[in-house]
């Protein structure tokens, strides 16, 4: 069984490169991730609105509003774990909460692989879920029916797993029934065939894998859910990447995030692809373009190859010297990358392939607002 890598952990005292970090992300099996709202009023909203977006059309009327989750797509069956480093949270006035990816899960090296960060001091709650069928009254075509869900630690090691939320997996962290747990979280899953696990993660790097049962396909849900949020915190959600295979139409990859807080918080979005190729990932986009988009929908942020700034929207000037010194660009000329100060809302970033090519590819998240990454 491979596992996702989830990049690297991030301390407020020391820097893990990008290529460590797209290393242990790249060397595990993912699968087109798909991204899921916050919540259903929220989806609802965030649905209605998208329905003017008329540029955005029926693609944007698919993404559902942010959870903090991000997306990386590759094709590996190598397991690749990475030890976590994590030290004391900042104290901030904002950070990101909840995590969400939407893609098309398919088998082998192209389920869905969704990678998280604890970072801080003190365990982190948190419910993960893996929805299918509760995408259908959004209008998402090719839904997987039957969604399985596996939590990997930064080892690779199988901590806890489920299939059918109303249905416990006792094994690993899970040492109880959790059904009514899930209930009380306000995050059950509203159809029976879907997973849902809670977890008290110590800080470190964890890995949340979707499949369909009996190696059915179709379009899924990945997200983690702060079921203990404050701010400040001894501890947080740092840094999301997901993997998958970005196709077309409603096909492509959406990673879905939130930052909660009094302020704004810095944060670089990248797409990912021929990075993946030295890590033996068949089948990488070769040419990722990324969109960001604010919670009514707006495209406030493109970008086609991070080392040519598109002016407009929330990016007013050159990026390309401030990607260089984040620490985290892009290897590859034509993958894709923007820098935004984002005030407390929902974000969505869209992954697509240049002139409607498929590949693997990655969608991630990282906090620069800190000073610790």
């Amino acid at each position: 069984m491979s596992v996702l890598l989830v990049r690297p952990a991030f301390t407020a005292h020391a820097r893990q490169s990008k290529a460590a970090f797209t290393k242990s992300l790249a060397r595990t099996d993912v699968a087109d991730s798909r991204f899921y709202g916050f919540a259903g009023n929220f989806f609802k909203g965030l649905y209605d609105l998208l329905n003017h977006q008329a540029r955005i059309g029926n693609r944007m009327k698919k993404l559902f509003s942010s959870l903090f989750v991000v997306v990386c797509l590759a094709g590996d069956t190598g397991t690749c774990a990475i030890t976590a480093t994590n030290s004391a949270a900042p104290i901030i006035a904002s950070q990101l909460t909840n995590i969400s990816t939407r893609a098309f899960v398919q088998t082998g090296d192209n389920v869905i692989i969704g990678g998280f960060i604890v970072q801080g001091t003190a365990a982190k709650k948190l419910i993960v879920r893996a929805i299918g069928p509760e995408l259908i009254p959004y209008g998402v075509p090719n839904v997987l029916a039957d969604p399985t869900l596996e939590l990997h630690d930064a080892t690779g090691a199988l901590i806890a797993s489920n299939d059918n939320w109303q249905t416990t997996i006792i094994g690993g962290i899970i040492t109880a029934d959790q059904v009514a747990e899930i209930q009380n979280s306000g995050h059950a899953p509203t159809v029976a065939t879907e997973s849902a696990i809670i977890a008290t993660l110590p800080p470190g790097n964890y890995t949340a894998v979707v499949r369909g049962v009996n190696n059915t396909v179709g379009v899924a849900l990945v997200e983690a859910y702060d079921l203990s949020p404050s701010i400040p915190s001894p501890s947080i959600l740092g840094n999301i990447s997901t993997r998958g295979f970005v196709q077309t139409g409603d096909e492509v990859m959406i990673g879905g995030f939130i930052i909660q807080g009094t302020g704004p918080k810095r944060v670089i979005v990248r797409a990912i692809g021929p990075e993946l190729i030295p890590y033996g990932i068949p089948d990488p986009l070769p040419d990722p373009t990324l969109e960001l988009h604010d919670a009514t929908g707006a495209l406030i942020a493109s970008n086609d190859d991070w080392q040519h700034t598109i002016i407009g929207g929330i990016i007013t000037a050159d990026q390309v010297a401030e990607i260089q010194n984040s620490g985290h660009a892009p290897t590859v000329a034509t993958e894709s990358a923007i820098i935004g100060n984002l005030p407390p809302g929902n974000y969505t970033a869209i992954v697509r392939g240049k002139n409607i090519i498929v590949g693997v590819a990655l969608v991630e998240v990282y906090d620069i607002g800190m000073g610790a990454f």
